[in-house]
């Protein structure tokens, strides 16, 4: 087996620096997008609640129909 290289002070530092360039980058976007998401969740609930009363009007309303047609 070959033994470890040493690896370069600038090398070290470029890639500790990198990492916590990568750290401070990620939580400034997810600060700037967790409300853009809570947002859309809402938006996405409310539709959610609205298709599911009309469907069950429209279940309704065809349950009706289908009485008075057979009788």
């Amino acid at each position: 087996m070959v033994p470890p290289v040493a690896v370069s002070p600038v090398i070290k530092t470029a890639r500790w620096s990198a990492l916590l360039i990568g750290v401070f980058y990620g939580k400034q976007r997810f600060d700037y997008l967790k409300p853009i998401a809570e947002e859309e969740r809402r938006t996405e609930e409310a539709e959610k609640k609205l298709r599911e009363e009309q469907e069950r009007i429209y279940k309704q309303l065809s349950e009706d129909n289908s009485d008075t047609i057979l009788q």
